[in-house]
């Protein structure tokens, strides 16, 4: 198992190209599995949940090839169904949450599904009911083996129906419109997820002769076809490397130029940083972040703290609240940070206590966070990445610190991050991959 070991204060510049995004990659290569001719994907992360969900692809019979660009090949024109009861495909399929994507496209072209219950990150309760509840909605019925935590369902074909998600779950809005652009009929999903990523899969969909209407809304209209069609498609840079891009400026007090990003790309997100007194900028095609001596938070009208809170798009995603937690740690204000969809994604900031932050864990939901405006340095300190974004959290975190840091279990840093610390060389840091 590797390490990361960070010499922090150092002072970083340069440019850096953010990845193509993870959340999107996951779903429009599942949506592959809706066509037996060939889809090009370009702009593909090779991080491990990515190459994780490929391999299974690749397993089932997904004819998969490299291309140009950071590109893939996809042809499912002759998969073998049986891998769904292997012991291979439960090992697999079980490490990786975002293989449960797999079901829809599954369920609405073969009328069957498969999957063990899904891994990822530890940070709370990830219900699937609103994956299955939709699915049993458009006539597939369902079985769940509680002794090997397998689920199951079968429909000779999806029949469209009216429904109402329970929650805007983006994976569950996912699954069910590749469910139902195959399904006999018209399908309304009436409180969908409008997330850009969701609106990339629903185009591509479109490209592959899906009809579907009310794409960025929360009211998505999906009229059935028989078959879908091959396309080719590119990945929109990841949203939430950008805004972790956007912190360790910050946090370092470097100029950093992200290339090929559009503020208006990016929903509420630089204007949340803009509370917190970091200036981002629109430079032609790419997005500036001057150095930062200081940086005010700013209050509400009343002069009461200001709240940062995780919403449904167009709302801040809560991918980035860690990575804004700890941007304000250095901060000159106080911020209160409300994590309202998963209950444990805070408890990582017992290491940012120990490293010298001022932070009030309120609850498991809210932390407050007393900025020191950098008089009192950050100091580096031994600690383990418990999931994605509190990984890429840390990692700022010891960037910007006194002293050396080691930070363990980066595997979880690597399932979002590609190369990070190769690419965090190319702006000066001084980091490395060592062997615990």
């Amino acid at each position: 198992m590797a390490v990361f070991e960070i010499q922090g204060g150092q002072k970083l510049s340069g440019s850096i190209v953010p990845q193509g995004a993870k959340n999107e990659a996951l779903q429009v290569i599942c949506a592959c599995l809706l066509t037996a001719e060939k889809v090009e994907i370009h702009n593909i992360p090779e991080i491990l949940d990515v190459l994780r969900l490929i391999e299974i692809l690749r397993e089932l019979g997904v004819k998969i090839k490299k291309t140009e660009n950071k590109g893939y090949s996809f042809k499912a024109d002759d998969l073998d169904l049986g891998y769904l009861d292997s012991k291979q495909y439960f090992n697999k399929a079980s490490a990786l949450r975002g293989s449960v994507m797999t079901l829809g496209p599954l369920l609405g072209r073969f009328g069957i599904g498969k999957s063990p219950k899904p891994g990822g990150d530890k940070i709370g309760r990830r219900r699937l009911d609103t994956h299955f509840v939709g699915f049993q909605q458009l006539g597939a019925k369902f079985k769940y083996d509680p002794d090997h935590k397998l689920y199951e369902f079968n429909a000779s074909r999806l029949k469209g129906c009216n429904m109402l998600l329970d929650e805007a779950s983006v994976t569950g809005t996912a699954n069910l419109v590749m469910a139902a652009v195959l399904a006999k009929g018209t399908t309304t999903i009436y409180n969908a997820a409008c997330e850009p990523y969701l609106q990339q899969l629903c185009k591509m969909l479109v490209a592959m002769g899906a009809r579907i209407n009310g794409i960025g809304s929360n009211l998505l209209t999906i009229e059935g076809v028989d078959k879908l069609s091959g396309t080719e498609h590119r990945l929109l840079p990841d949203m939430i490397e950008v805004g972790s891009f956007i912190g360790m400026a910050a946090m370092t007090g470097s100029e950093i130029t992200i290339k090929d990003v559009d503020l208006s790309e990016l929903g509420i997100m630089p204007e949340v940083f803009r509370r917190l007194g970091i200036t981002v900028i629109q430079n032609r095609k790419d997005i500036l972040i001057p150095a930062h001596k200081h940086f005010e938070v700013e209050n509400f009208i009343d002069g009461s703290i200001l709240t940062i809170a995780d919403a449904p798009w167009p709302g801040f995603t809560p991918d980035l609240l860690s990575v804004v937690l700890v941007v304000a740690t250095q901060a000159n204000g106080t911020v209160l940070i409300h994590q309202k969809m998963f209950e444990s994604r805070l408890f990582f900031v017992d290491k940012l206590i120990d490293m010298g932050a001022q932070i009030i864990l309120c609850d498991p939901h809210r932390a407050t966070v007393i900025g020191l405006n950098r008089k009192v340095r950050l100091r580096g300190i031994t600690m383990t990445s418990p999931d994605i974004r509190a990984g890429i959290s840390l990692l700022i975190a010891a960037l910007s610190a006194k002293g050396t840091s080691r930070i363990l279990n980066i595997d979880q840093i690597d399932r979002g991050y590609e190369k990070i610390d190769e690419r965090l060389k190319g702006l000066g840091a001084r980091i490395k991959r060592v062997a615990e």
